[in-house]
């Protein structure tokens, strides 16, 4: 598998909620190896892009390959086995099972030895999981939340980790931990597409970024050349 090869193809992608039309025929594409960053503004339609690639909303037009398949129309399910993999907006923990439990969840379709191995290292990345592993994942703060649920994705072992809006609602502390693992992860050579409205730690992180704005993709471009680029800067860094 050579390190060019696009493992995710998204082809004039449109979803559409009743009448209206939240993404109006997007192409954008993630190569193996790659951090791509997904920024806009809030209702640009970054999370029903990543609902529609991950089959958890149904697409109007256009189409999703994975490692050269389409996988229009599959559940998410499916996708976890084949590797592709999210971190929801919102984190979506198992708010009545411990910490613990919510990793095993993300292990639930392997039968491997190392599922245990793979824990103590999600441990190791977030201490403060690993002191708090009996605790009810209801009872957390949405930061410890927010790893909780990375960590979970992590034990699915994925090759395409999908994020959306990790850093959102969370204290600037939390913020920094969060990009920090997220680099973490993608030097280890996990393959990521990160949607995020903090467009200035996205970009520092992404090898290479797309703009959305109001359903369609404005600018595309090298991480750092978007970060520096003045229309950029005026929309989404406040200068």
């Amino acid at each position: 598998m050579s390190d060019t090869q696009t493992l995710l193809k998204v082809t004039k992608l449109k979803v559409a909620y009743g009448g209206i039309q939240a993404v109006k025929g997007v192409d954008f594409e993630v190569k193996k190896g790659e951090l791509v960053s997904l920024i806009g503004a809030n209702g640009a339609g970054k999370t029903t892009t990543l609902k529609a690639v991950t089959g958890i909303q149904p697409v109007a037009d256009g189409d999703v390959l994975y490692k050269g398949q389409s996988i229009k129309g599959q559940g998410a399910w499916d996708l976890v086995k084949q590797g592709l993999v999210m971190v929801p907006e919102g984190r979506g923990t198992f708010t009545r099972m411990t910490i613990t439990e919510n990793l095993q969840m993300g292990a639930y379709i392997r039968n491997d030895a190392e599922i245990q191995s793979d824990m103590e290292r999600i441990f190791g990345i977030f201490p403060r999981l690993k002191e708090r592993r009996n605790q009810l994942a209801g009872t957390m703060s949405g930061g410890e939340q927010q790893m909780l649920a990375m960590g979970r994705a992590l034990m699915a072992r994925p090759e395409v980790l999908l994020l959306d809006e990790p850093s959102m609602g969370l204290s600037p502390i939390m913020v920094d931990k969060i990009f920090e693992v997220v680099n973490d992860i993608h030097q280890q050579g996990v393959t990521v597409l990160l949607v995020e409205q903090n467009a200035s730690r996205a970009l520092q992180l992404a090898n290479r970024g797309y703009v959305m704005e109001s359903g369609e993709i404005t600018m595309t471009g090298e991480g750092k050349t978007l970060l520096n680029d003045p229309k950029v800067r005026a929309a989404y860094l406040g200068e």
